[in-house]
């Protein structure tokens, strides 16, 4: 299946079978003016990464593996875990530090709604490291129609 975006326009695709057949560690399906859906697939053993984001509120749903989540309102101080798999749903408000580890012996295939909009349109990073290539050269920032907070406080890695 193949996923373009449309920008702030109508779109409708079947989110099911583009989260179970996407091989990319993220695939920016959709960009709206204040969200942003994009699939994911975390290989066996890895993770999408220990972070918090400021600004901006996540949602997330397993649609095939298995993993583990971890959430707190610090790096350190990680107090929520839950074992999840195909059609369980991860609420991340802003701020909170997040990690969704691989547990499985499959990859870990979701979808992650962000309110608001927090990569660049349509962008597809085939690994995690590419991904922090993007962020770290400025290639995956939010377009500029999007509605930002005004807070402007960078997102957090560990």
């Amino acid at each position: 299946m193949t996923i373009n975006d449309v920008g702030p326009n109508p779109n409708a695709f079947d989110i099911e079978a583009a989260t179970r057949q996407n091989e990319n560690y993220r695939t920016v399906a959709w960009t709206g003016t204040h969200l942003q859906v994009t699939l994911m697939s975390i290989p066996v053993g890895e993770s999408i990464g220990l972070e918090a984001h400021p600004g901006t509120d996540q949602f997330l749903r397993i649609d095939a593996g298995e993993g583990k989540v971890v959430m707190g309102p610090a790096e350190d101080q990680l107090d929520f875990e839950r074992d999840v798999s195909d059609g369980w749903s991860i609420q991340v408000p802003a701020g909170t530090w997040h990690d969704v580890r691989n547990t499985g012996d499959t990859p870990l295939r979701l979808y992650t709604i962000y309110a608001p909009s927090h990569h660049a349109a349509g962008i597809v990073q085939a690994t995690r490291a590419d991904a922090e290539h993007d962020e770290s050269a400025g290639t995956d920032e939010a377009p500029s129609w999007t509605v930002q907070p005004s807070e402007g406080h960078p997102d957090q890695h560990a």
